[in-house]
């Protein structure tokens, strides 16, 4: 759904002009949120925790491994095994690596844009790599990866988008975020960035005032002041 249709016009040269771009990985340039909630039911249910597809993509989209690990223990009553991460890991990417696509019009949205940009996540770095290099993306995100692990700090904190903003040395209110996840979005608005939503349309209309929801990153071009491809 377009911005106009939220109240929220794009911002390419209204009251703060777009600088810099930080992306999202799972949900934004890889299309790996279900392939990644699937792995985790699977694994979940071996321990008497039992989620559904649709609850877990809720409940562990853009979340904190070790937060998910906790739900799990809860679900299910039970201790988790040292290796359980390390196992589930592993199956994440095999699977990614059979299942795994880029999210429509990714590439285009790069390859075109002319600002400053990096890609910022929860996740660790060899997973980041790992799902960007599946999805053909790698080589655009070559010294411009920001991965919690090495921060210290996970969304909804806002400190790794400001992190990531004084590492592209813009300021964070001339960055721009796009995010898929409620965590992801919330440490956007609290890093003082303008935040666009790739969110379906049963959830745009839930977004903060402040968010702009977008239903493809090709909406993106425009506010981004993206190079028009070549005729």
């Amino acid at each position: 759904m377009l911005a106009e249709e939220h109240g929220t016009a794009p911002r390419n040269g209204g009251e703060r002009r777009i600088e810099a771009v930080l992306f999202d990985c799972d949900g934004v340039l890889v299309d790996s949120e279900r392939v990644a909630a699937e792995c985790i039911v699977e694994f979940a249910a071996r321990f008497g925790a039992r989620f559904g597809i649709e609850e877990a993509l809720e409940r562990f989209t853009g979340a904190r491994m070790a937060d998910n690990l906790r739900d799990i223990e809860e679900r299910g009553k039970c201790t988790l095994p040292d290796d359980f991460e390390a196992s589930l890991r592993s199956h994440m990417a095999a699977e990614f690596e059979s299942r795994l696509e880029p999210i429509d019009g990714a590439a285009a949205l790069v390859e075109r844009l002319d600002l400053p940009y990096c890609v910022v996540s929860n996740g660790p770095r060899a997973k980041m790599e790992a799902t960007l290099r599946i999805a053909g993306l790698l080589e655009h995100f070559a010294g411009r990866i920001v991965s919690a692990y090495e921060v210290g700090v996970w969304k909804p904190d806002p400190g790794l988008f400001l992190h990531a903003a004084r590492m592209l040395g813009i300021p964070p209110e001339r960055c721009a975020v796009v995010e898929d996840s409620d965590y992801g979005i919330a440490a956007g608005v609290a890093a003082g960035m303008q935040v666009f939503a790739l969110v379906p349309e049963e959830r745009a209309h839930a977004m903060p005032d402040a968010v702009v929801a977008v239903a493809s990153l090709a909406e993106l071009h425009e506010p981004f002041r993206c190079r028009r491809p070549p005729c």
